[in-house]
Order: structure tokens, then sequence, then C-alpha cells
């Protein structure tokens, strides 16, 4: 199903320039821009992936990862094809890499926003995901979605590399509720090479949205070994996120080999360690592994007083408090989204 685009320039000669994200593709009569799913139709930009969800899951808030949202929720999760990145290490790939052009044929019957809004509101999910995918690369249909979910009282959530332009966050943050933003190096060498991508557009999108908007945000970053694990890099990052905010929860994930990256090895914990102690002494506040089993740094502490808040074992939550956000033993406010 087609949609046309919200956001986009027209040029001459019925080009047009795609301003969803940083890319700004120039997109010429029969072409799409880098995501593969934006088509320029005779002068017209359009979503080609409208309404028709090749991912669609029920899942715990934790798996997105989203720690301090709503802990113990559950999220309808949907996904559409493409993606503006190339990332070799793509877990979601099968997706993400896909042109939609070559996958019409056996796609999903259409689900429209209403649909959505009232599958959650029939089976009382409290959020809805944006997620398996980039959203950004179907930006209309989050946007459409979001907005008829805000008016039911459900909350929505991105899962995004943090390459959206500042009109997209303009349009939807007043119905988007959170969003994790995946930093995935610190060196813009590793987005050229690695993602087709820029580094600052998603350190401006980070810092924006944890200072200047209601957005709740956690970020988190893979760690491959020998690409993006160096101690200087990660203390680089660390301190620029505390600077950010301390209270922006780190989530530290496992490489593990696939789609085209099958020339390193899995991140061992002990990586994962030396990168977790590295962030807390950079002043973050909330640092977690994940992708690995390591429940001790997987749970959430008060970082006043110590005391264990919430326990997580995979992404089965048990919360230890009477008052939400509130430290049983200090009193101390416990930065997130309760309920």
């Amino acid at each position: 199903m087609q949609k046309e685009a919200y956001l986009v320039k027209p040029l001459s000669g019925q080009t047009v320039q795609c301003q969803t994200c940083e890319h700004f593709c120039t997109i010429k009569p029969g072409e799409t821009g880098k995501c593969r799913v934006r088509q320029n139709i005779d002068g017209q930009l359009n979503l080609m992936v409208y309404g028709e969800p090749i991912a669609a899951h029920v899942d715990p808030i934790e798996k997105k990862p989203l720690f301090h949202f709503m802990p113990g929720s559950s999220a309808f999760s949907i996904g559409t094809y493409g993606c503006n990145f190339r990332c070799a290490f793509c877990q979601n790939w099968q997706i993400s890499q896909q042109d939609f052009s070559k996958t019409m044929p056996g796609r999903s019957p259409t689900a429209p926003p209403e649909a959505i809004v009232d599958a959650c509101i029939r089976d009382q999910i409290p959020v809805i995901a944006y997620t398996y995918n980039e959203p950004t690369v179907f930006f209309e249909y989050t946007y459409d979605i979001a907005r008829l979910a805000h008016e039911a009282g459900i909350k929505n959530v991105y899962v995004s590399n943090g390459f959206m332009s500042r009109a997209v966050l303009d349009m939807i943050e007043p119905y988007l509720d959170a969003i994790n933003i995946d930093l995935k190096a610190f060196t813009q060498e590793f987005y050229e090479s690695r993602c087709a991508a820029r580094l600052e557009p998603v350190k401006r999108n980070i810092a924006h949205i944890a200072r200047n908007t209601g957005i709740w945000i956690e970020v988190t970053t893979l760690l491959i070994p020998g690409l993006n694990d160096r101690d200087s890099e990660t203390q680089a990052m660390t301190e620029w996120l505390a600077g950010v905010s301390v209270d922006i929860p780190w989530h530290i994930s496992a490489f593990h080999p696939d789609y085209q990256m099958h020339d390193r090895p899995p991140a061992s914990h002990s990586m994962l360690v030396r990168a977790y102690d590295i962030g807390k002494r950079s002043g973050l506040r909330y640092v977690y592994v994940g992708n690995i089993v390591d429940s001790e740094r997987g749970s959430t502490r008060c970082p006043e007083c110590g005391h264990t808040i919430i326990t997580r074992d995979g992404y089965v939550t048990e919360q230890h408090w009477k008052d939400a956000g509130i430290c049983p033993e200090c009193s101390y406010e416990i930065a997130g989204v309760w309920s």
C-alpha cells in the first residue's frame, strides 16, 4: 500500500528531495531513496510499505531494550522492510536490507493504523513499539498509528538508529513517549565505513531528545571486537553521554556474527564488563549489560544507596519498591517512566 510522504521538497523535472532522514536523498522519477522503500512516482514521493508490517509480535518492553520505561509491560511491536543504514552486522537484515520491489509477493495483509490500535485496545496492550527495522523509513505509518494510539491512551516507542531529520522529531514528539537509540560507535570512520551514515546527526538527536523534549530516552551500543571496543572510544562515548545526562540508561549489547560480518568473534563477557566499568566511572548512573547472561549487571540499583530496585532474569523482571520510581531505602528518585 502506498502513502504520499509527509516531508518532501519538490525539485525541478519531477525530482524530489526526501526530508525524512539525514541523508536527504534526491530522488528522480522511478527511483527510491537509500532506504529502498520511498519511491518517486511521477514526481510524488510515496512510502511503499504503508500499512504492511512484515513483522508483528507482542514483546516485553525490556526487549527493546527499555529498562526505565514501564517495566514488565508488553509492547505490540511492528516493523516493515527497509533501512537508511547499511550495517554489515545487522541482526534483522532479512527485513531491514530488503528492497520492497523484490518482496511484493507474499507480503503480509494490509494492517491500517486503526487495526493496530484496535488490536491493542482489545488485548489491553499498553505500548506500541516501532522496531525490527528503522522506524524513520516508514515514518508516515508510525505517525498515523501514534496519533491514534495517543488518543486511546496507548504509549508509543521507537527503536531507532537516531538518523531522523529534525522535522521528523518535531512531528512525532507530541505522540512519542520513549525511544532507544543505537549509538553504534563513537567515530565518524565507523559510521561511514560500517553503516554508510554519519555520527554527528545521531549525537545531535540524542542530545536534543534528552534536553529539549519529554521523550524518555535510552541508548544502546553493540560492542564488536576490534571495531568499536577500544577503551579510549568507550570512555569518550560515555563521557559524552554523561555530559548530555547522567540519567540516560546505557545498554551494552554483545555482538554475535551475523549477516555479512562473520570475520569477528562474539563479544566476550569480560569485554562487556570492561565497558560497563568505564561507563560507571564516566558518571552514568544506569549502565546495563545485555545479549549475554549477567543478571547482576542487568538489574537496576539505586545510584544513591545501591539498593536493588529491579532484578532481571532475561526479560523477566521483579520490582522491589512500594512507590514506583522511589528507592524504598533512601527515597532517591530513580529516573524513568514507571506507569
